[in-house]
């Protein structure tokens, strides 16, 4: 089933349960999704790694606005970006622990021959390849900055 089945299936159930916060979040899915098909100018589909980034980006900024609210002491703005969130990553597949991305970069290094700093853009590219969406980019760098120093 594709991404834009299931978020209009999701949107008739958020909207006969009458849950705002899950028909916002799935609104701004399929907006989203909308506008990055017509973007493209294609008559084609997005590939599921473009919708995984879309989501991926949708759920980045609203982590990065709840951050935001919250230092700002604002809890009443950032619990609704929150829970959107959660409504999002329901859709994304299951990410990996440090642990395991540790690994994965490690047998890439390996591989490799990687060795200090200036290897870490090669290694970047290979291990957000091969970790898709498994895996946040920021959580990947932090890691492959670590076993390169």
């Amino acid at each position: 089933m594709s991404l834009q089945t299931q978020i209009m299936d999701e949107i008739k159930t958020a909207m006969k349960a009458k849950d705002t916060v899950a028909l916002e979040s799935l609104r701004a899915i399929k907006s989203e999704l909308l506008l990055a098909s017509t973007a493209s100018g294609s008559k084609e589909d997005l590939s599921e790694e473009d919708e995984i980034k879309l989501l991926q980006r949708l759920v980045k900024t609203r982590k990065e606005s709840a951050r935001i609210f919250t230092e700002q002491n604002r809890p009443d703005l950032a619990e609704p970006e929150l829970a959107q969130v959660a409504v999002i990553e329901k859709f994304l597949p299951a990410q990996l622990s440090e642990e395991e991305v540790e690994a994965v970069v490690a047998k890439i290094i390996a591989e490799t021959g990687a060795s200090g700093i200036a290897s870490m853009g090669k290694v970047m590219g290979l291990a957000s390849a091969q970790l898709g969406g498994t895996a946040e980019g920021k959580t990947i760098s932090a890691i492959v900055k670590k076993l390169l120093v």
